[in-house]
């Protein structure tokens, strides 16, 4: 393989009904400052119908080339025809790099388009630097329950591909006088390569949470003692204009939905506050959250791990403490 044919670092610019997800955002930030590092530029490749009214979004927080993949069968995501057609660009366009975001649309066609094209995918990377060596890409991500970090290279194979974390990485501030050059991909694609057919979308009625998107988190841990408990954290993220988290263990125990859930096997966050109520602060939840501008940890063990990373401790009864600033929070608004 000539690997000074592939060039540029692509995204992989997910959307549903029309709307880019927010990790795009974060992966055309992240590909920007490794297209910085090799000297290329950034590209995002978009896939869908009528969807061409995004590329100058994309174009805005960072992409300098977007290619459309507009076609009516691929309205919906379908892993035959999303995998059919980003190939056949890949063959033909030559990225050096491949960014998607670890989301389940993400998870799900990685690993047939690296089959496809015959290189490696690192899954679920935290991290991605350019070795200043040989400019070959460094993915990180966790290892044996997040016990370590584990760092992989791809040196005979391209592209280089990887799923990054929703999360982790720092977006662009959008710049809307950008400009970009967009490119039309012509789409070969049958109903006969889709062995699957979308009938219906619907939507779940329970109620979800944000939590990449919040810039206040206050989550509850095993301290709680109670699914009750989580009753009180939510006052608290209430008056913070937060929402509420929790650790791996009270998701375990049935107290609250996983959508909640912060840590290795959970949602990885990067708010501006974080209040960890009742949690100890094992491995697999730090590194989860401890990117956080500011954490403050409530616990009655002085020696709980979380201190540790926290920037602010207090040892005492999250049910005396939580309540007062609850109130505290509330009141600064009514003034």
């Amino acid at each position: 393989m000539d690997l000074s044919q592939y060039r540029n670092v692509w995204v992989f610019a997910e959307q549903r009904q029309g709307v880019i997800t927010p990790v795009v955002r974060e992966l055309l930030g992240e590909g920007r400052k490794l297209a910085g590092e090799i000297g290329t530029d950034v590209c995002a490749i978009l896939l869908g119908r009528d969807i061409g009214c995004l590329a100058k979004e994309l174009i805005c927080y960072g992409a300098d080339k977007v290619y459309v993949a507009d076609h009516p069968l691929l309205e919906n995501y379908t892993t035959d025809a999303y995998t059919k057609v980003i190939t056949d660009a890949i063959q033909e366009y030559r990225p050096e790099i491949v960014l998607y975001g670890a989301t389940h649309i993400g998870r799900d066609l990685a690993p047939r388009i690296a089959a496809r094209v015959n290189t490696g995918l690192t899954a679920d990377c935290t991290r991605l630097d350019i070795d200043p060596e040989d400019k070959k890409i460094m993915q990180t991500r966790p290892a044996f329950g997040g016990n370590l970090m584990a760092t992989i290279v791809c040196p005979e194979h391209r592209p280089q591909m990887s799923t990054v974390r929703p999360g982790v990485m720092q977006k662009l501030e959008p710049d809307h006088s950008r400009q970009g050059e967009v490119v039309d991909v012509d789409v070969e694609l049958s109903e006969a390569d889709i062995r699957t057919k979308v009938l219906e979308i619907v939507k779940s009625a329970r109620e979800t949470v944000s939590l990449t998107d919040a810039d206040v988190i206050v989550s509850g841990g095993r301290g709680l003692g109670s699914p009750e408990g989580f009753a009180v954290i939510q006052k608290l993220a209430d008056a913070m204009g937060g929402v509420v988290g929790a650790s791996r263990a009270a998701v375990d125990a049935g107290w609250i939905d996983h959508s909640h859930q912060v840590g290795q096997t959970g949602t990885t966050v990067k708010p501006k506050i974080y209040i960890a109520c009742g949690i100890s602060g094992a491995i697999q939840h730090l590194a989860g959250m401890q990117s956080s501008d500011i954490i403050i940890a409530i616990n009655k063990n002085p020696r709980a791990p979380i201190f540790e990373v926290a920037d602010y401790g207090l040892v005492g009864d999250l049910y005396e403490i939580v309540p007062m600033m609850a109130e505290a929070f509330a009141n600064e608004k009514n003034i």
